[in-house]
């Protein structure tokens, strides 16, 4: 605790002396009788204490003692003096740092000050002997901040302390000072200029030296004494304030209160809803209680299971064989993926070029012979002499497609086939040179294919075996393998081994092999047929594998050779397709939710290249009846080439009934094929046999679904045209050499349900004896 720093006093003798002042040395002092210990003195004592005292600079800050003396004004001051009872007190008072500098110059004013009148006189006298009250803390603050501001401003700071009534004038400036010693300069007299105090000179010597300095030991040892005396303030205050609040609350308590009246109803009314509130807390607890105990009891049967269970380390050692096995054929296939993606790529440009080059082989020859046959027909038309000049390029394909002609001739009779007609056979017979090399690329991509998987490990790309590992984890841990979802997994993993199964798998040929004849498949069907897992049910994971592989594999590679490879005018590549396709999209449609867009792309695909076959390939030319009329001549020959083939496409299209849809089968068979081709062919002969064989054949097309769907008597509205020209022929025919004809043209009327027209015919040329053949029909 810092202490006050100690001060040195020291008092003033005042003597009382005559208005010479001989006797100020032999007479002392009295002392004072005042409670305070104030001395008397007289007016010749006080003017020799002003006298003799230094006198400080008039505005100047400084810490020191505040002499408060008496003045007397006028020469009746000294009978009081003498008899001592009118006597002035004086002494000395000593305050703190910032009472002292007021104080200071209130006592320096009070000594310029004029003393005119008496009365002026005892008012100042009765305000210094006054008793000096210490200041709180907020003046002590205040005064502070005014003298750091003054040091700053190195200027004179004026206290405006009304609470001292020992300061006389504290409201007059310092030019009131001067002014009035000017006019008072009888009563004091300033011989040397006031010593400054120690702080001003330290204050001047700073602002010379560095401005405003650092305070010094004495100032912060004097401002720590103030900041300790002002807690103690503040400490007897607050337990001042602290008692006071105690005594309010006592007084607040002993205020009486009045309570309502209180009833057995009020009292009964309040135990029943505490009864109630805590029944209500006792069933919550009954409840989590309850739920504790399940807890429990289900904790210790999971203990148990797993205490009973098989050794965990076995468990473990499964399941970790079982994910690196898993890493293993994963890492194994994403580096074999390449090679297959490579092969698969090469193998269908193999055969799109194959294909790309009998499609134009075949429309490049048609081109030429239709218009060599064009030149031909307007040559005779001309009657000209002279043979038709023909360039080399045309002879030379006309020569082959005769060549060619000739050898399936001679391989149908060899067969037996002797009801074959020109234009039915497909053109796909190659060189011998493109064959050679046709085979012996697919052989290098087969060697390249056996090699892919040369260096592995039959655990990692035999199906079989693959799905033996997942077999074993369904058997031992079920719930896992569920939890696991490796049903959806399993198709993923044996896709690209079932696409290099699938490289050599042609669809298009009638003896491909069949998906029910593939060892992966009966590998998945096998895996299926073991599971553990109840067939019945439709979510069955491992019930969708096959379908989800064909739905990845199969399908799509259908569906390329669709698109690119497959010639709809080929018979025999419709038929192995159709098969193929049937078996996919009807047998192995398992979840058709999940083969929905696969099988919708298969089905576009169809229906697109039919209908490009239908607008590009089918070409009927139209001659004069004069050249068509001779069946040997080359016009008629291929006038009947082009109609049979029309026809094959009109059969192959009609093929696909129950796979697509009728409406676009309708089209394309009924409305394209028969309507705008076959039919102007049919109206441009000449009626006879071979009319009604073409007749036949077409009605033989027409699947029996669509005739059933027709209105009692006639035929559905795609073969009206056709049915009017059936009635047509039966008329010209019933009254030429080919009577016996009407007899086919009428079971071919009832065949398409024209039912109306052939007893129309019947009745108009009285062939009642062919009843009996429509009612068999």
């Amino acid at each position: 605790m810092a202490h006050r720093p100690p001060r040195t006093f020291r008092r003033r003798q005042a003597d009382s002396s005559d208005s010479d002042g001989a006797n100020d040395d032999d007479q002392p002092a009295e002392p004072a009788a005042g409670p305070q210990g104030q001395m008397q003195d007289g007016p010749a004592a006080g003017r020799a204490e002003a006298a003799e005292r230094p006198r400080p600079a008039r505005g100047g800050r400084g810490r020191g003692r505040v002499w408060a003396s008496s003045r007397r004004d006028g020469p009746g001051a000294a009978p009081r003096a003498a008899g001592g009872a009118g006597g002035r007190e004086s002494g000395m008072i000593d305050l703190s740092s910032d009472e002292e500098d007021g104080a200071h110059g209130s006592s320096d004013r009070e000594e310029d000050e004029p003393s005119s009148s008496d009365s002026s006189s005892s008012l100042d006298v009765k305000e210094c002997s006054s008793t000096v009250k210490i200041p709180d803390a907020t003046f002590i603050q205040a005064a502070r901040r005014k003298r750091e501001l003054a040091r700053a401003q190195d200027d004179y700071i004026s206290l405006n302390v009304s609470q001292c009534s020992t300061i006389c004038a504290g409201e007059r400036n310092s030019e009131e000072d001067s002014e009035c010693e000017t006019g008072d300069y009888r009563k004091t007299i300033p011989f040397a200029p006031k010593p400054r105090t120690l702080r001003q000179r330290m204050a001047k010597e700073t602002a010379i030296n560095e401005g405003i300095s650092e305070e010094s030991q004495e100032d912060e040892n004097q401002d720590i004494w103030e900041q300790q005396q002002m807690r103690k303030a503040v400490k007897i205050i607050e337990g001042r304030d602290l008692s006071h609040k105690r005594e309010s609350q006592m007084m607040k308590f002993d205020t009486p209160v009045s309570f309502p009246p209180v009833t057995l109803e009020i009292i009964k009314k309040q135990l029943n809803n505490r009864l109630t509130l805590l029944q209500d807390t006792h069933r919550s607890h009954q409840r989590e209680y309850e739920k504790y105990v399940e807890d429990v009891k289900s904790s210790k049967s999971t203990i148990q299971n797993l205490e009973s269970s098989s050794n965990q380390s076995q468990n473990y050692k499964f399941y970790k064989d079982m994910k690196i096995y898993v890493e293993n054929v994963i890492d194994c296939l994403n580096e074999k993926i390449i090679s297959i993606q490579q092969i698969e790529s090469s193998m269908h440009a193999l055969l799109l070029k194959q294909a790309t080059t009998l499609m134009k082989r075949r429309q490049d020859e048609l081109k030429h012979e239709s218009t060599y046959l064009q030149q031909l027909a307007r040559k005779t038309e001309a009657s000209t002499n002279g043979s038709l000049a023909i360039d080399e390029k045309t002879q030379r394909i006309l020569e082959q497609i005769e060549s060619r002609r000739a050898q399936r001739r001679q391989a149908r009779l060899l067969s037996g086939n002797c009801n074959h007609e020109e234009g039915t056979s497909s053109d796909e017979e190659l060189s011998s040179t493109e064959m050679t090399d046709f085979h012996k690329s697919r052989g290098d991509l087969l060697q390249d294919y056996k090699k892919v998987f040369e260096d592995v490990h039959d655990d990692f790309c035999n199906i079989q075996n693959v799905l033996l590992k997942f077999q074993q984890w369904r058997e031992k841990f079920p719930d896992s393998y569920s939890d696991a979802f490796i049903g959806l997994c399993i198709p993923k993993l044996l896709s690209p081994l079932v696409r290099v199964q699938l490289l050599d798998w042609n669809p298009l040929k009638l003896d491909s092999t069949g998906l029910r004849q593939m060892p992966w498949l009966t590998s998945i069907e096998e895996f299926m047929g073991n599971s553990v897992e109840d067939a019945k049910k439709a979510d069955s994971s491992d019930q969708k594998i096959l379908s989800s592989v064909i739905n990845k594999t199969v399908i799509p590679r259908l569906t390329d050779f669709v698109e690119f490879i497959w010639d709809p005018l080929s018979t025999s590549q419709t038929r192995s397709l159709i098969t193929h396709c049937r078996e996919v999209l009807e047998e192995h449609s398992v979840c058709e939710n999940e083969v929905n867009k696969s099988k919708q792309d298969l089905l576009r695909s169809i229906i697109s290249r039919m209908r490009k076959t239908v607008e590009d390939d089918v070409f009927i030319p139209l001659y004069p009846k004069s050249v068509v009329e001779n069946k040997t001549s080359p016009h008629s020959k291929f006038q009947e080439r082009q109609f049979w083939s029309a026809l094959k496409l009109f059969r192959n299209v009609l093929l696909w009934n129950g796979l697509l849809p009728d409406h676009i089968l309708q089209e394309l068979g009924l409305e394209k094929l028969l309507n705008r081709y076959l039919m102007i062919s049919l109206l441009n002969a000449v009626p006879g046999p071979d009319v009604v064989k073409k007749c036949s054949q077409v009605a033989a097309c027409i699947p029996e679904r669509w005739l059933e769907q027709s209105a009692m008597g006639t035929p559905i509205p795609q073969l009206e045209n056709f049915s009017q020209f059936l009635s047509l022929s039966a008329h010209k025919l019933s009254s030429s050499e080919f009577r016996n004809e009407v007899k086919d043209i009428i079971l071919t009327l009832v065949k398409i349900k024209a039912v109306n027209q052939a007893e129309s015919i019947i009745e108009e040329y009285h062939l009642e004896h062919l009843t009996s053949l429509m009612k068999e029909a």
